[in-house]
């Protein structure tokens, strides 16, 4: 079961290609099998909250919030490690501000 916070390794194809890669992503909330995330980037140029290694990351990287889609829970592969609550704070403000 995965909530908000987590990041999780799954397969992801892109929209551009056929092609399907395993990226780490941000769980978003969860409903009837269906699991909403932000895409991670390690780019640390691309717009996004920065997400450390002292959080968990394996290296310095970037959620991006103007990344959100849907992936099936058999998607997944694994749980790598969830976001501290100061964070996740962060993430809800900034995704609260992007509605306005």
């Amino acid at each position: 079961m995965h909530s908000f916070g987590d990041v999780v390794l799954s397969k992801i194809q892109f929209s551009d290609t056929f092609e399907v890669k395993r990226r780490p992503v941000l769980v978003l909330f969860k409903e009837h099998g269906n699991i909403v995330v932000a895409g991670i980037t390690s780019n640390l140029d691309m717009k996004g909250i920065k997400l450390t290694k002292k959080e968990g990351a394996m290296k310095e990287s970037i959620i991006k919030l103007n990344y959100i889609f849907t992936i099936s829970e058999e998607m997944v592969e694994k749980f790598l490690f969830k976001v501290p609550k100061g964070k996740k704070e962060s993430i809800k403000r900034e995704l609260f501000n992007k509605f306005e």
